[in-house]
C-alpha cells in the first residue's frame, strides 16, 4: 500500500518528540519505549500517540513501560486512546485526552472565503489577546494556549474588541502547531475558521505542515471546514501507584 506522505511526516513529528527510540510499526501494532524525557505527555505520565494503524507510546521508566506494554496487548488498536478503554487494562489515575490530530496538505487546503470581515495580524504578546483568554475562562484559554505561538496572531475583531484568534507555535520537524480561540458570546458565526485560515496559509508560506489538536467536536468541525484530515489521537496517561 503507498504511504500517505501527509501520515509520514506526522508520523515523524511524534517519533523525535519521543525522544527514545521508537517507530510507528509499518505493519501495524503498538510500540511502548521507556522515556523519562518524553514529549507525548507531561513528565512522569505515559504517552500514547496513534496514527493510522500503529501507535507509539512512552512511560516514564522501564516498569512502568513493561506494565502499559502488557495492558495495551489487551486492546484492539482503535481503543488505545480510548481513555474508557485504557482503564479496564491499566491503573490508570488521571488522564488528558484524548485528543484527536490532525493534519492537511497545501493542495487539500480549503481557505475560508474572503471578508468581510478580514482577519487582522497582531503581535503575540498583544493585550487584546490576553482580554480574549479572560473572556473565555481558564479552561478554553488553557486548551488553545495562544500564549504559546511563535507566530503573529491573526484576529477578528467585533467594534474594535477581539472575538477570535489564531495563531501556531512552530514545533520540530517544520510542524505549526495551531491554536484557535473564540469568545463564547461570537461562536458558530465563521470567525474561528477565518483567524484559522490566516493562520494556516501563513504556516504554509513558511513551509510548515499545520497540526490541529482537538477534543471539542466544534473545534473539530471547523479543522474539517479548512480541509484537515483526522489521522489519530493522543492521549496522556498518570498512573496510579507507579511514581
Amino acid at each position: 500500500m503507498p504511504i500517505d506522505p501527509l501520515q509520514a511526516k506526522a508520523r515523524a513529528l511524534w517519533e523525535g518528540l519521543a525522544a527514545a527510540p521508537v517507530s510507528f510499526l509499518a505493519g501495524g501494532g503498538v510500540s511502548v519505549v521507556a522515556s523519562p524525557k518524553s514529549n507525548l505527555c507531561p513528565p512522569g505520565w505515559v504517552g500514547v500517540v496513534s496514527l493510522g494503524d500503529a501507535a507509539v507510546v512512552t512511560a516514564p521508566t522501564e516498569p512502568s513501560a513493561a506494565l502499559v506494554r502488557d495492558g495495551l496487548e489487551a486492546l484492539p488498536m482503535a481503543a488505545v486512546t480510548d481513555a474508557d478503554a485504557v482503564r479496564e487494562v491499566l491503573p490508570v489515575a488521571e488522564v488528558l485526552g484524548p485528543a484527536t490530530l490532525s493534519y492537511v496538505s497545501p493542495d487539500a487546503f480549503l481557505p475560508a472565503p474572503p471578508g468581510p470581515p478580514a482577519a487582522r495580524q497582531l503581535p503575540s504578546d498583544h493585550p487584546a489577546l490576553r482580554n480574549l483568554e479572560e473572556a473565555v475562562g481558564e479552561d478554553d484559554a488553557g486548551e488553545a494556549a495562544l500564549g504559546e505561538i511563535t507566530s503573529p496572531a491573526f484576529v477578528m475583531r467585533v467594534g474594535g474588541r477581539v472575538v477570535a484568534a489564531a495563531g501556531y507555535r512552530s514545533w520540530p520537524g517544520r510542524v505549526a502547531h495551531l491554536s484557535v480561540l473564540t469568545d463564547p458570546a461570537w461562536r458558530g458565526r465563521g470567525f474561528a475558521r477565518m483567524a484559522a485560515s490566516a493562520a494556516v496559509t501563513h504556516a504554509f508560506a513558511a513551509g510548515l505542515l499545520p497540526q490541529w489538536r482537538a477534543r471539542p467536536l466544534a473545534s473539530r468541525r471547523v479543522a474539517a471546514a479548512l480541509g484537515f484530515r483526522e489521522l489519530g489521537a493522543q492521549l496522556s496517561i498518570n498512573l496510579a501507584g507507579c511514581h
